[in-house]
């Protein structure tokens, strides 16, 4: 309960000073400390540390990084709890081992003297904050919340976890947070993370973790902060390898793209797949058949056969010439090197490598049984040989990924050989170019090609792995792309985030243990998340009435807001509207209405609709005197309604939702069940309130 005064006394503090007044000095203080740690850092002298200009370019860099970090957000709390421990951490069993008091905030500040006057909320000194409770207080005396208008601190809140007189209660300052109205890009939620999220926040880097969460559940934020807990934990380690955050779209990554950096990490890099995978350019767009097949899992033998096709088993000798000598490596040894390096499957680009210093290592062994006495120089240069050189082009020929994958979707017959026994006739039929392309640069690649392109070139060289990928929204993709981001995280681990119910591609997974296969990730935890946060309650009841037809094995979202939320359901008079007309005045004047009414309010406004019905919106839009921006597009005060495609809401949060004809959101899809499951994904967009305008009849699972 919000309190400018607490329940009792601070036993670690003046007893005469105003509490507020107190914590305020102590806000006052810790930013006047951080901004003289800036200071330090910008103070620093290299001209005589560095060795060479090189040196000096990186250092530099990192100080600018350093500077950076270290930047006070004015409008950012500084710190947002503060813990009294019972005794010194680590020491609760000694006798009369005095407590001590922590302020828990988004990065570490220290005084003068290097004393902590803010703990990073990811230090083991933190973790209590977020789990500690009544039947465990894991030896905290007292939490303390602190409320904030802009940056400054306006209220705080008690809860004393061993006084046995004091009954738990939701905190209201948390919820007020958890509440507050939204404008701008996507925010930090460590003032306000629980402990469910907590426990897969901190969870090892050793294994990868799946977490499946219904809408409003903050699977995204908890994926963003297990990345800085990671950093946290292991820099070092990933600073090394690198950490990496993947995106449905670059809309969504532009909305979150601010999380990382105000919690002082600047080095985790953002993309898409499709950014992954960009080895063409993309041009072209494939049918939902054909982006399936070329998506499905069977697709990676394909390609591994296609790759092998190249070797040819050698059926003459190899004789290399060296000043009056001949040596002779016979075809039957030559073909049983080619088969060894077939039967251990490594990369076709490594063992092409690999295949010259066999054969010359075969030379060398005949000039030793001959009494000479060669070295690795000796070997080196007869790898390098012409006539080694020749039979390796001929046995092992190079190979383009892009032109190897070009041939398999232009050539039937190649495509007919590689396939044999994995893909029907009608399949292959599916897959194939009407119109063969002439080159890899005139081809029209579609985004599943790019695909096949990576996975080839894996084939041939072994894709860099990174420390750690966070992949969202992963429910919607293939398992061909589920392969390419594991690619990146072979030798490293993952976060995997999402929700089966908006899976809305036609190859969306069906369960999170395939996803898991795809990616190399077997075996990892799959976390579930049923607590909603963001969305109301109404709003979620209504939107979970689709989920017996999406999915229907996962439970249905609850919300902890303790606000309902403004929710509404107008149906526009059937007798105005012009059957014939998708674009009737009717609806779109009721849905002006409606975007007028929800800019009453406080906070973003999304207008959410069929991607058809977007052009006649934006024009009613511009009638009616209303500015909007498009998706990715930042809000501010002055500009808060944006019109959104249904294809492009996912992942977006908006503080009102202004909903248009979800029977036209459902029609939109090449099917049912998806498209219920995009209606499903825009009914669940908003974070105060939602109304749906629509003139044809409803889905009956929402009626």
């Amino acid at each position: 309960m919000p309190s400018h005064a607490p329940d009792h006394p601070d036993p670690l503090a003046n007893p005469l000073a105003d509490p507020l007044e107190r914590e305020r000095t102590h806000l006052a203080a810790s930013r006047a400390a951080l901004r003289a740690m800036r200071a330090d850092v910008e103070a620093l002298d290299i001209k005589d540390v560095t060795a060479n200009w090189v040196n000096a370019e990186v250092l530099q860099r990192q100080i600018d990084e350093r500077i950076k970090a270290l930047a006070d957000l004015a409008d950012t709390p500084l710190f947002f709890g503060r813990l009294n421990y019972l005794h010194a951490p680590g020491a609760e069993s000694a006798e009369g081992a005095e407590g001590e008091q922590f302020y828990i905030g988004r990065r570490h500040v220290h005084d003068a003297d290097g004393d902590p006057m803010v703990i990073d909320w990811r230090a083991p000194v933190s973790q209590p904050f977020y789990q500690a409770s009544k039947k465990a207080p894991m030896d905290i005396g007292l939490r303390r919340r602190f409320g904030y208008t802009g940056g400054e601190l306006t209220a705080y809140e008690d809860e004393h976890l061993t006084d046995p007189s004091e009954e738990a209660h939701a905190s209201k300052l948390l919820q007020a947070e958890i509440e507050r109205p939204r404008v701008g890009p996507m925010r930090d939620i460590v003032a306000t993370i629980q402990p469910e999220q907590d426990e897969i926040v901190r969870a090892g880097i050793g294994g990868t973790v799946c977490v499946q969460g219904a809408p409003g559940t903050g699977k995204t934020a908890v994926g963003l902060h297990r990345v800085a807990y990671l950093l946290y934990a292991h820099r070092d380690r990933l600073a090394r390898s690198g950490t990496l955050v993947i995106g449905p779209n670059r809309s969504f990554l532009h909305y979150i793209e601010q999380v990382l950096p105000a919690l002082g990490e600047l080095q985790v890099g953002q993309a898409t797949v499709d950014d992954l995978v960009a080895h063409v350019e993309v041009r072209g767009t494939d049918g939902a058949d054909a982006a399936g097949l070329k998506g499905d899992a069977r697709m990676a033998e394909v390609l591994r056969r296609a790759v092998r096709s190249h070797v040819t088993l050698p059926t003459e000798p190899c004789v290399v010439v060296r000043g009056s000598r001949r040596w002779r490596v016979p075809a039957y040894e030559l073909e049983e090197m080619v088969r060894e390096l077939l039967d251990r499957d490594i990369r076709y680009g490594a063992a092409r490598e690999a295949l010259p210093q066999r054969i010359a290592h075969a030379v060398l062994v005949r000039m030793e049984q001959a009494g000479e006495a060669p070295d690795d120089r000796v070997q080196n240069a007869v790898a390098r040989n012409s006539a080694v050189k020749a039979a390796v082009k001929e046995i092992w020929p190079p190979v383009d990924p892009a032109k190897l994958v070009l041939r398999l979707l232009s050539d039937p017959d190649f495509l007919a050989e590689q396939a044999d026994g994995i893909l029907d006739a009608d399949e292959q039929k599916t897959i194939l170019w009407a119109k063969p392309p002439r080159g890899v640069k005139s081809a029209q690649w579609s985004s599943a090609d790019a695909v096949l392109i990576d996975e080839a070139t894996d084939l041939v060289e072994r894709t860099h792995s990174l420390g750690h990928v966070v992949l969202d929204e992963a429910q919607d993709l293939s398992p061909m792309q589920y392969r390419a981001v594991g690619r990146r995280c072979t030798t490293g681990s993952a976060t995997i985030l999402g929700d089966i119910a908006q899976g809305t591609t036609p190859w969306a997974t069906a369960s999170w243990e395939d996803a898991l296969v795809h990616l190399g990730k077997s075996g990892a935890a799959v976390e579930e998340l049923t607590q909603g946060f963001r969305v109301p309650r109404e709003v979620i009841a209504y939107a979970s009435r689709l989920l017996p037809a999406i999915a229907p094995g996962l439970s249905e979202a609850t919300s902890i807001r303790e606000a309902a939320g403004d929710f509404s359901v107008r149906a526009v008079d059937p007798a105005a509207l012009d059957p014939a007309a998708l674009d009737s005045a009717a609806l779109d004047s009721a849905v002006i209405a409606a975007c007028h009414e929800a800019l009453g309010h406080e906070g973003s406004i999304g207008l959410i609709a069929a991607d058809a019905r977007i052009p006649v919106l934006a024009g009613a839009l511009d009638a009616a005197g209303l500015a909007y921006l498009s998706p990715g597009e930042e809000t501010s005060a002055t500009a808060r309604l944006t019109l959104v495609p249904a294809t492009l809401a996912k992942g977006l949060e908006y503080d009102y939702v202004v909903l248009d004809e979800p029977a036209a959101v459902v029609d939109g899809e090449p099917d049912e069940r998806t498209g219920l499951r995009r209606l499903y994904v825009a009914l669940t967009r908003a974070v105060s309130g939602l109304t749906v305008v629509h003139a044809a009849p409803l889905p009956e699972q929402l009626v």
